[in-house]
């Protein structure tokens, strides 16, 4: 088949062929980052189209956000006849249509300016200032990080966020899922829960509905008349890794024949709003007799860095990806003493980078960081831009770096990429800037297992050049002893020695070993095996020549060389 289609294939691997071309009803496409999973699916909506005969209006493409709709709909065409949307964009369209069977009046959509005006007017109903409310609801390790606009934005994030979630599991907004022995956090509670009381009840008097009531109302109008479901022959979902259970339920009723979702379960990272790794990882169970093809070429990293992503994610069972990238590469790990001392080194490492501007991200995990980091480039007069979590861009030049948290920066890469912050207390954040939010959040999801995901995803964003930087002791669990060992600074050689303090008769012995061979062959003995190497086959422990292959620095010459003495100092 890959030959019959000629050059409609022929700028694709046998994996990405496979994907645009395959026939079977329901299809999961498992795509690694930078593994082209959009051109695959883009392409597979001209497929059907040209080559399958399907008619253009018969297919829905279901994405996530507006940017990526945006970019669908240019690679398409404007005029493809094709359903391109959000979920939310999809429900609202629906709802225009045949909302009188829904509210049975007007009901619009609220702006972020009725956002603003509504929780003003509970404020006021509560007799209380946006400063006060602010005093209440942030601890003064939170305040002191951020504008008191930042602060106002993230309260009124959190109060709408409140109504969704109840909105979400059909229930009230029951005071009984605040409550909490902590005092503090006990009058935080209390307010949001008025607060997220009034919001409910001004919007059901006024007409008004959100992004959630969009995808809950258009469910019940499907639900109580059928006869109002459209009908599409084939459906295609981005994203696959991010949708919630309220999305699947409108999947389900839509009850397309034919079903193709691309996603990658490894940067699943936003249970915290409801997302359900569950739906891509138990996708061939839900659809018996589907297939699953496995994008698993990366065309955005070095082969350094695609190691490194690798290892981080390794838990999760799935194929390892290849770097389909030449040339070379830069990955370090970098120790400070204090937050000084890192940030000092970012401002350093930008000034001296060989690329544009425009092509370096900074990486961290909260707004806080962001903030700091920001006034710091402004000192330094560094264009840059910073992306937040709440999804607004502040734009402080309109160009330049690029400051986001990891949250934010998903779907995009750049040439160079610093990662700050990387301690046990970012990575998994133990810090909540959404406190109340925590609170009432009895979903159960991994949330370690999450936040190694997003440490994934703040990696994978580099193409050529990946550093790491963290003050204390030691950095993060989630760059394990196998990690450490890719890195070429000086924090490395540190930690690895310590996590390996268990394994020092071992590295002992194979530097006996090392230093016998090296005078025998009147040779350094870094030319006969690196340090790295010892303590990567200490780590390891080797017990064949496959498990030699595994270790860092043992190619097939070395392990044609030296590979049975290693492995008689490793079992004797």
């Amino acid at each position: 088949m890959f030959a019959a289609f000629g050059d409609f294939l022929s700028s694709y691997n046998d994996e990405q062929k496979k994907a645009i071309i395959h026939n079977n009803s329901h299809i999961l496409c498992i795509a690694g980052a930078g593994s082209g999973k959009t051109t695959v699916l883009t392409k597979r909506i001209e497929f059907l189209v040209k080559y399958k005969s399907v008619a253009p209006g018969s297919i829905l493409a279901v994405t996530f956000t507006r940017k990526a709709r945006q970019e669908m709909m240019k690679r398409l065409g404007a005029n493809s006849g094709i359903s391109i949307e959000t979920f939310n964009s999809f429900c609202e369209k629906i709802l225009r249509t045949h909302g009188n069977l829904v509210y049975g009046r007007e009901v619009r959509v609220i702006s972020y300016r009725d956002k603003i005006l509504m929780i003003n007017k509970a404020l006021s109903a509560l007799r209380m200032s946006m400063d006060q409310a602010i005093d209440r609801y942030f601890s003064f390790a939170q305040r002191r990080s951020k504008t008191n606009e930042q602060l106002s934005r993230i309260f009124m994030y959190d109060c709408f966020f409140i109504r969704d979630y109840f909105k979400f599991k059909n229930k009230k907004i029951e005071k009984d899922s605040f409550e909490t022995t902590d005092v503090t956090h006990q009058k935080s509670a209390d307010l949001v829960f008025s607060v997220s009381n009034f919001i409910e009840s001004f919007m059901t008097k006024n007409g008004l509905r959100d992004f959630a009531d969009q995808l809950i109302d258009t469910l019940r109008l499907f639900k109580e008349h059928p006869s109002l479901v459209p009908s599409y022959s084939h459906i295609l979902i981005d994203e696959f890794q991010d949708v919630n259970k309220t999305q699947m339920e409108i999947m389900d009723v839509l009850k397309s024949p034919n079903l193709f979702c691309v996603g990658d379960p490894r940067q699943s990272i936003f249970g915290w709003r409801g997302s359900n790794i569950k739906y891509i990882l138990g996708f061939a169970e839900r659809f018996k007799g589907s297939d699953t093809i496995v994008l698993t070429k990366n065309y955005r990293s070095s082969s350094k860095i695609v190691d490194l992503m690798n290892k981080a994610i390794s838990k999760l069972g799935l194929a390892a990806l290849e770097s389909c990238v030449s040339g070379s590469s830069d990955i370090k790990l970098e120790e400070f003493s204090n937050t000084d001392e890192e940030f000092s080194f970012v401002v350093n490492s930008i000034k001296s980078a060989t690329c544009s501007q425009d092509e370096i991200f900074v990486l961290a995990r909260t707004n806080r960081q962001l903030n700091e980091l920001s006034l710091l480039l402004k000192q330094h007069r560094i264009a840059h831009t910073v992306r937040s979590d709440e999804m607004k861009k502040d734009a402080v030049d309109g160009h330049g770096v690029t400051l986001a948290t990891v949250h934010a920066i998903k779907g995009m890469e750049a040439e160079m990429v610093l990662v700050v912050g990387c301690t046990t207390s970012q990575f998994p954040c133990k810090a909540s800037e959404h406190p109340v939010v925590e609170m009432v959040k009895v979903d159960t999801y991994d949330r370690d297992e999450e936040e190694r995901r997003l440490f994934y995803v703040a990696i994978s964003r580099a193409k050529s050049k990946l550093y790491l930087t963290y003050t204390g002791k030691k950095p993060t669990h989630y760059l394990t002893d196998e990690m450490m060992l890719m890195f070429d600074s000086p924090a490395v050689v540190k930690n690895t020695k310590l996590s390996l303090s268990n394994s020092s008769d071992v590295i002992t012995k194979l530097k006996v070993w090392r230093s016998e061979v090296s005078n025998d062959l009147g040779l350094p003995a870094y030319m006969v095996m690196h340090d790295k190497t010892l303590f990567d086959l200490a780590v390891k422990m080797p017990l064949d020549v496959a498990g030699l292959e595994t270790v860092i620095g043992l190619g097939p010459a070395k392990i044609a060389k030296y590979g049975e003495q290693i492995l008689d100092v490793l079992v004797g």
